[in-house]
Order: C-alpha cells, then structure tokens, then sequence
C-alpha cells in the first residue's frame, strides 16, 4: 500500500529534471557524430584525431561508471548528478572554444568524466524514488527517453550544424544544463548510509581492465584484431585485451577478499548473485549489441550511398523516435508484467530491424524504411523502458548507484562490442561485395570498404557508382539482419529472467 506522504515523496517533478539531464547526455553524443565531417574541416584534423574525439569519450565515460557510481551511493546521488552537470558543462564550453585537435579531444575527455557521474545517477534515484505504478510509469518515460532521443540526435544535429555550425553542437547543452541544474535542488538526496572509506586498488583495477577492454573492441578493425593491419607494424590490440583480462581477473580477487574482511568495496559482487540483476544485465548488454546496428548503418548508408543531406537521415531516423515516445505512453497503461513487455519489445525490434534489412536496396525512398523504424522504435520503447526496471528490482535500495553503474558499464560494453562486430560485417560485406561487382578496380573496393561506405559517394564514373550503391545496400542489409538475429537471442535470454512482480498495481 502506498501511504499519502509516500505519494507526494514520488512528485513527477525529480523525474522530469532527471530526464532532461539524461537527453542532452544523449543528444550530445549523437551530434557530435554528424558534426564530424565540419570539425575535421575546421581544425584541419587528420582521421587519427577524429576517431580519437569519439573514442576518447566513450573510453573515460565506461572506464568511470563503476568507480563514480559508488561514490555517488557514498556522496550523495543527487550531489554526484549536480556535480556531473557541471563537469559536462564546463566541458561542453571548452570543446565549443576549441582551437585545435588536442584541446577538443582533451575536452572530451572531461565530457566523458561528466557523463558518467549524470548517467548512472539517474537510473539510481528513480530506482530508490519511486514505488508500485508509479514506478512502471517512471522507467516507462526513462526508456522512452534513452531510445528516443538516440534517434533525435542525428536530426538535431544536422540542424545545428549546417545552420549554426559544429560549436553549436556543444554550446547548445549550456542553457538545457544550467536549468537542469536548477530543477537538481528539487531531486530528494539518497545514498548508501552503510558505504564508507575508499577501496582504492578497486578503483584502479576497474578503471584499468574497463579501459583496456573497450579500446580493444573499439579500436580492433583500426589496428588489426591478432595481426597489425596494414600501415601499422604491430597492433596493441592484443596486450590491450590481455591486460584486461589480468586487471578484471585481480579486481574480482581483490574486491572478494575486501568484502571478506569487512573492509570497503567499490563493487559488491553478491549483485550478480542476484538472478533479476544478472540476466537482466546480460540481456542489456545482447540488446545493445543489436541495437546499436540501426544508428551506425543506416545514416551511413543513407547519406553516402543514396545522397540524403544529413538532414533528410535524420529525418528518417527520427521516425524510430516517434515509435519509442509513442511506446511510452502505452506501457504504462498495458495490463501485462514487465518481463512479458521487455519480451515483446524485443520481439517487436527483431521484427523491424529484419525488415528494414529485407526493405534495403539502390533505390530505397523516404516511405519505405519509416514504418518498420516507427515498428522498431516501438519495441525500443518497451524493451529499454521496463529492462532496467526488473534488473534493479531486487537490488537493495541502498546499492543502487553502483547497481545502476554497472548495468551502464555493461550496456557500454555491448556498445562497443556492437561496434566491433558490425563494423567488421560492414567493412566485410562491402569488400566482398565490391569484389563481386567491380572485380576490375580492387584499388576502388578497397577504397569503399576502408572508408566503410563513405567513398561511395566520391565516385563519379555512373556504372562504379551504381554498383557501389548496391554493394552499399547489401552490406547494410548484411548488418540490419544481424541486428535482428541479436535481437531475438536477446528474447531467448528473457526467458532466464524471474518475474519480480515490480510495477503491478497495489491495493489502495
């Protein structure tokens, strides 16, 4: 039964800032994909640089998660998301008022810092706020705001972009931030009354193994996964992964050992004991990995093959955020448990992303790929909204920072994993295409495939450029049924989870 004070504890008010803070998080993100190609031209950057203003970021953002989320249990969550929004900030002004390659990827580096203090925390005080239907309601509008502004991203980017300019793409988060932070004072605190001192090895362990294993996914196809590819005479790739599987393989040692003799931990490891915590969390990380093949594909495809202005893709792909804002609305008010609608979220993306795979082709249009997006952003909206959900549900109210932070850690690990697996069917798919079709040009093959299909759109001689559209095509169609495929066994991994009973509705 929920008591009268415990109603007005649960105001929609923490989860509207709480909300507001995560989409520019997320909108950030996505824009500064597009505004890659005007930053380049700008600062005179080589591809070296670029990768590194992308990587750098996601790099410190999953190396962080774990360490910065038990402080926030510790701290106060509502201190470390303020304090996170300031980090953002003043990172966001500095990677506006960049001059060169080194001040952006340095600035970005405190971005990433800034990411994974907010992130986490939000997930944390909305897990510890909010109980009974109001709680299903509440992971329904979070959900709906993960997917759907992943989707929003690259359409307000253009914007941004080709009318204002690449700053714009940072400077826009002040004003969204500095209000965000005004409505902070209104987000009740919570922490861990039982965290205390520091587990200072675990800190450094995690940030080392965590670090070491992302650069390795998400650098491998630069650098060469076992041998070094060509331009490199030796890939780090392998120490990379070797030295993170002996800094997570001490961390697990050093954190049990810790826990044993009472003394403080930066990660409890009886969480994964915990079955809703530990197949929820390996049911995130397989979903990302599918989920994350719309948003590397399609824009690709869209602007470099078939000749859309990054406007017109984003326009496409904003029909995926319709799908999930529309999601939003229906899950609370659908009469089933939250597992069977995380299942049917999956199902419903498997659906879409197969379809828009099957709907691929040289002379795709606007109409054609937007209903099985808007179908796809619907299962978005079901999957990411009542996920987190059932894998906090049985945590302890007390350990949701770090809880929050590990299932976010995890789902940046199936980012990067998705990366590195779809990047590789991509850049495959598009060499053994092109090789198919124009096996007289290798030079020209190997030109689309390095550039993963954005060379597609240099290509002035009408018979190659007709023929690297349509290896273009069934590269992307290649990468979209994958998604698919890893959807469903994202569906198969549901079965594993136990039906928590979170989110039903209580007798009054």
């Amino acid at each position: 039964m929920v008591s009268l004070n415990e109603r007005t504890r649960q105001s929609w008010l923490p989860l509207f800032v709480l909300g507001v803070g995560m989409s520019m998080i997320i909108i950030d993100a996505t824009i500064v994909n597009v505004a890659v190609p005007a930053i380049m031209a700008d600062l005179s950057l080589s591809a070296t640089d670029v990768e590194w203003v992308n990587s750098i970021y996601s790099l410190t953002f999953a190396a962080l998660l774990v360490p910065l989320s038990r402080t926030g249990d510790a701290r106060g969550r509502r201190r470390m998301f303020a304090s996170g929004l300031v980090v953002f900030l003043v990172a966001s002004m500095l990677a506006a008022m960049a001059g060169s390659g080194a001040l952006l990827i340095g600035a970005r580096v405190l971005q990433g810092v800034g990411a994974s203090m907010v992130v986490p925390m939000t997930l944390a005080i909305i897990n510890s706020l909010y109980v009974g239907p109001r709680r299903t309601i509440a992971f329904a509008v979070w959900g709906s705001i993960i997917g759907g502004m992943a989707a929003l991203g690259p359409l307000l980017g253009g914007w941004l972009v080709t009318d204002h300019g690449w700053r714009w793409a940072f400077w826009v988060n002040l004003p969204i931030g500095l209000l965000v932070l005004l409505g902070a004072l209104k987000v009740p605190e919570s922490k861990d009354p039982e965290a205390r001192g520091w587990d200072v090895p675990g800190m450094l362990l995690s940030v080392v193994g965590t670090s070491a294993l992302v650069f390795g996914l998400i650098e491998g196809q630069r650098y060469g996964w076992f041998a070094p590819s060509e331009g490199h005479t030796i890939s780090p790739i392998p120490f990379a992964f070797a030295l993170a599987a002996l800094a997570l393989t001490v961390f697990t040692l050093v954190e049990r050992a810790r826990a044993r003799a009472g003394r403080p931990v930066i990660l409890h490891l009886s969480l994964l004991a915990i079955p809703s915590f530990r197949y929820g969390c390996l049911t995130a990380m397989i979903v990302t990995v599918g989920e994350f093949g719309m948003i590397l594909v399609l824009p690709l495809f869209l602007q470099s093959a078939m000749a859309f202005t990054a406007f017109e893709a984003g326009l496409v792909i904003a029909s995926l955020a319709l799908g999930t804002f529309l999601a939003g609305g229906v899950v609370p008010k659908l009469r089933l448990t939250p597992r069977l609608i995380v299942r049917l979220g999956l199902a419903l993306e498997a659906v879409g992303a197969i379809a828009v795979g099957l709907s691929v082709s040289p002379s795709v249009g606007y109409w054609t790929l937007v209903p099985w997006l808007v179908l796809y952003g619907f299962g978005v909206g079901f999957a990411s909204a009542q996920l987190p959900n059932l894998t906090l549900a049985q945590v302890p109210p007390q350990q949701s920072g770090v809880a929050s932070g590990l299932q976010s850690a995890i789902r940046q690990l199936g980012a990067a994993i998705g990366i590195a697996v779809l990047g590789s069917i991509l850049v495959t798919g598009l060499g053994s295409a092109m090789a198919d079709r124009l096996p007289a040009d290798p030079a020209l093959g190997k030109a689309v495939r390095d550039s993963a299909g954005a060379a597609v759109a240099m290509i002035k001689d009408p018979a190659k450029h007709a023929a690297a559209v349509a290896a273009a095509a069934d590269a992307t169609r290649r990468v979209t049924v994958f998604t698919g495929i890893a959807l469903l066994g994202g569906v198969g991994v549901t079965l594993l989870l136990p039906d928590t009973g979170v989110g039903r509705r209580e007798e009054e």
